[in-house]
């Protein structure tokens, strides 16, 4: 694309060409100063406001086409809740209790021996017979004091800050345990511990292409964390894996849609950040919340061509400055030839004709643009014959 065309549309006012009033034999620079100065000549008389010229309308621009590609759905019943959890400070008095029972009934029974320094409360017959007397309700007491503290027991856990319990049964989903600390459940239901803190994960580089087809290399961070419970745990295989592959997705299909760097062509590129980020992390959030993941950002951290196109594209990228800083010499070696002239032409009162003008300014040009040690060559004089109506001679 060539980006020093104007391609815009020009209004009906457009002056018509003029002739060009150079010879034929002249060079391409003294065309190009030539039609400088005849822009030049025809805005400097012109001071009048010029007529208002109504824009055509625009060309209605065609309907978007809505994917056909949808994100991927999941039970909508399967949602998390909160589960059913007794305080641990209860569940640890109910334990006490329990244990107390036994120690009792043992005592009473006479299984345990008594001390002297304690009281004696053993029954009247394992007082007279000295040896422990356990009966059907005795047994019976025990063993329920001793199965109520193995229930107990087997109920209790420990939930840290920052981790849930997902509580199934018999592959049945029943709740979540948020609440921090020391919990009692129904022992009977099957545990899985879910980290929902705040995580980020540093991508390998992952090899995509640009929209031009170049190969790239980009590595990403990712801040997320698992929102709902029920559907990561209970809806995916390995949600981190889910997660891992979506990301590689995403970036295929984000990186295809504009081109690496815009050095030749003006326009967006991926290496804009703040567009690249935004794009992904919509991207990416809105492929993993059906699956009960929050991602909060995405950020490239590395953005470099492929090793096998990296040598050709660094050389290209330079030859790209290169031009475009030699376009902007040029143009202001343009203005201040033109500057210079007009000055001279102040200065002496006469006004140079189109060949004297054209001349002179290819001779600013060289010498402004020319290395340093190339003398340019000295125009022959021309002669003035386009002076001013009413000036001496």
């Amino acid at each position: 694309m060539d980006v020093t065309r104007d391609s815009s549309q020009r209004p009906d006012s457009w002056p018509p060409a003029l002739p060009s009033p150079l010879p034929a034999g002249a060079t391409q620079l003294t065309r190009v100063v030539a039609s400088k100065f005849v822009d030049d000549e025809l805005e400097r008389p012109t001071k009048a406001k010029a007529p208002a010229v109504t824009p055509k309308p625009a060309a209605t621009a065609p309907a978007a086409v809505t994917s056909a590609r949808r994100p991927p759905r999941t039970d909508p019943a399967l949602r998390e809740h909160g589960a059913r959890a007794v305080p641990g400070w209860i569940a640890l008095a109910v334990l006490l209790l329990a244990l107390a029972g036994v120690l009792l009934v043992l005592t009473r029974t006479g299984v345990i021996p008594h001390f002297g320094a304690l009281p004696d409360i053993r029954t009247g017959a394992a007082k007279e017979t000295g040896s422990p007397d356990v009966g059907v309700p005795a047994l019976a007491a025990a063993s329920g004091a001793a199965l109520l503290a193995v229930l107990v027991l087997g109920g209790l856990l420990v939930n840290a800050g920052g981790e849930t319990r997902v509580l199934t049964r018999w592959g049945r989903y029943r709740g979540t345990v948020r609440r921090h600390g020391l919990v009692w459940v129904n022992p009977a239901l099957r545990r899985r511990r879910v980290d929902v803190r705040l995580r980020h994960w540093r991508s390998d580089p992952v090899t995509v292409t640009d929209r031009t087809g170049t190969p790239i290399v980009v590595r990403l961070l990712i801040v997320w964390r698992v929102k709902d419970t029920a559907r990561a745990v209970l809806g995916l295989a390995e949600h981190e894996d889910y997660l891992r592959e979506q990301t590689h997705a995403v970036l295929t299909r984000t990186a295809s849609t504009l081109p690496c760097d815009s050095n030749a062509a003006p326009g967006p590129a991926l290496r804009d950040g703040h567009w690249f980020a935004d794009e992904l992390t919509r991207a990416l959030a809105a492929e993993t919340a059906p699956a009960g993941l929050e991602v909060y950002s995405v950020q490239p951290l590395s953005l470099d061509y492929a090793p096998e196109v990296a040598e050709s594209m660094r050389r290209r990228r330079l030859a790209d400055l290169d031009a475009g800083l030699r376009t902007v010499l040029v143009d202001d070696a343009v203005e201040a030839a033109a500057l210079a002239v007009r000055r001279l032409e102040r200065a002496t009162a006469h006004e140079l004709d189109e060949a004297a003008r054209s001349a002179l300014m290819e001779h600013l040009l060289v010498a402004f643009v020319a290395p340093a040690g190339v003398s340019a060559p000295v125009p022959p004089p021309a002669t003035r014959a386009g002076r001013k109506e009413g000036r001496p001679a």
